[in-house]
């Protein structure tokens, strides 16, 4: 399916799109380079294009292209590296819930629940919406609706299963902006971005 396709069909009809990305063939490649790649970038895109062409904060402080792009590539890497330590949680976490262990599975489940945040991505580009990258929670959503058809998971511990692979997620963005924040001049300091 292609990209734009997917990215329609995940975000409004979900519930009929998780049955259909199940039973598809895939690869740990072909989902990096046809949808995690492209789609992972958009906020890391955004953000330099905010930060360094119109400024951030009341005074619009531009951070410098070096920095900017320095914070943008360690933020698309560590979104690359965060989806697959999260499938590899969905995977190991999958017999503790009844699930099905299948590590393409988990891949698959990781990245399309992301589809929303990652495309939230895109009101950093005018730091004063960035607040509305909340939008990005939808994943969440995605993620309930997606785990228990890709990891077979029975219904009754689903939920655990979801809020369990919720909060390993938070921990996994935690980190990663941790990484980020001290690639900075102001994260050295002290100033959480």
């Amino acid at each position: 399916m292609r990209l734009v396709e997917r990215v329609k069909a995940i975000l409004l009809t979900p519930q009929k799109e998780w049955p259909v990305i199940e039973a598809e063939w895939a690869s740990t490649a072909g989902l990096y380079t046809g949808y995690i790649m492209p789609l992972a970038a958009i906020g890391p895109v955004a953000m330099l294009i905010g930060w360094s062409a119109l400024g951030i904060g009341p005074l619009s402080f531009r951070v410098p292209i070096g920095t900017g792009l320095t914070v943008a590539i360690a933020s698309y890497v560590g979104s690359l590296i965060g989806v697959f330590v999260l499938a590899l949680v969905i995977d190991a976490l999958a017999p503790t819930f009844g699930g099905t262990r299948s590590q393409i599975q988990a891949l698959k489940l990781a990245a399309y629940a992301s589809t929303a945040a990652w495309l939230a991505g895109i009101f950093l580009i005018l730091p004063a919406l960035s607040i509305l990258a909340i939008v990005g929670v939808y994943s969440l959503y995605l993620l309930f609706l997606g785990l228990p058809v890709m990891m077979k998971s029975p219904a009754e511990k689903s939920l655990g299963y979801v809020v369990v692979t919720i909060l390993v997620a938070i921990v996994i963005q935690i980190v990663i902006r941790a990484v980020v924040n001290q690639m900075t001049p102001w994260g050295r300091m002290g100033i959480v971005t």
